[in-house]
Parts: structure tokens; C-alpha cells; sequence
């Protein structure tokens, strides 16, 4: 995928998380929100915007799974999975 693909993504897994805040209280994007990158962050890298997805779809995959939807357990591991491996590509980089 290239970089503006990514950010486009990005930009729509935000869009998805604000619409996700307005719907409860009880939301938590702590992991996304300490990474400090947002799609209008385009001087980033493309393996930073990636890896800013997976923590993000992570996030998200466990917010909807509070509400016992079936399979988004499991898309939340795979997605920390994701990100953490995007993470350490991220390391290896700088």
C-alpha cells in the first residue's frame, strides 16, 4: 500500500473513532492517542501511519468488543499483534 493510501485509511479509522466517542462515555483510545499521530500528520512516515492503524484498529476492535459482538475479540488480538510488529519495524528504522 502506499503512503497516501495509508493516510487515507487513517483518515477514515479516525473518522470511524470519533463517530465511536460520540456514541458512549466509555471509550478508551489511550494506546492510539499516546502514539501523537494523525492522518493530517503527512511529513510522518508510511510505517508510522501504519503502525498508527493497527494500534487504532486495535483500539477500536476492543471498544466494540465490550459490547460482545462476535469476532471483534479476536480481531483485537490480531490487530495488537499488527501493531506490535509494526512497532519494532518502526524501532529498527530510527
Amino acid at each position: 500500500m502506499h503512503k497516501d493510501e495509508l493516510i487515507q485509511l487513517h483518515t477514515l479509522m479516525a473518522q470511524i473513532k470519533k463517530h465511536v466517542e460520540g456514541l458512549s462515555e466509555d471509550t478508551s483510545f489511550r494506546d492510539y492517542n499516546s502514539l501523537s499521530i494523525s492522518p493530517l500528520h503527512i511529513h510522518r512516515s508510511k510505517a508510522e501511519h501504519k503502525h498508527a492503524i493497527f494500534v487504532l484498529g486495535n483500539d477500536l476492535a476492543s471498544v466494540l468488543s465490550k459490547d460482545d459482538l462476535s469476532g471483534f475479540e479476536h480481531t483485537s488480538s490480531r490487530m495488537q499483534e499488527l501493531a506490535d510488529r509494526a512497532s519494532n519495524y518502526v524501532i529498527k528504522m530510527n
